[in-house]
């Protein structure tokens, strides 16, 4: 999902499906959304894990709230890949015993009104699943009523 702050209002939009596989892919579509307010993504990765990405001219700033899911998604592991963070060596069959943990830029979203130690605690909640957690950041922002409204368009 592509979210847009223009002018104080939110807007939603969906990503393409290439935008949960390829980070370029990400990348270059929040960047096409030319917005003079703040351009973020939040990406629901097969309900495993998220990533946020927020492009800025100095470079995007990323984060990604399972580390672990670079083990099996390549779209993670080009995450902490960008993040300089190694690839967590663990093994595939050993993945469900270990506890998450997120990589990346918690301050991603605090000028819009979401500090670390809320996003903190939002990635601490690893029973629930992310789209879950995303509501809440999204209920933290205010624009849950637009994510919903346009999650509710979508095709299951």
């Amino acid at each position: 999902m592509a979210v847009v702050r223009e002018e104080g209002q939110w807007r939603c939009s969906p990503l393409s499906s290439a935008a949960l596989t390829d980070l370029s892919a990400a990348e270059t579509e929040l960047k096409a959304l030319r917005s003079s307010g703040a351009v973020f993504g939040l990406l629901d990765i097969d309900d495993e894990f998220f990533i946020v990405l927020r492009p800025a001219p100095s470079g995007t700033r990323m984060l990604v709230s399972d580390a672990t899911a670079a083990i099996d998604y390549d779209i993670a592991a080009d995450v902490l890949e960008a993040l300089n963070v190694e690839i967590p060596d663990i093994d595939p069959d050993e993945l469900d015993d270990v506890e998450p943990w997120e990589e990346g830029d918690l301050g991603v979203l605090a000028d819009l009104g979401l500090p670390e130690p809320v996003l903190s605690v939002i990635l601490a909640e690893t029973d629930l699943y992310p789209d879950e957690q995303l509501g809440m950041i999204a209920q933290r922002l205010g624009f849950a009523n637009e994510l919903s409204g346009v999650l509710d368009k979508l095709p299951r």
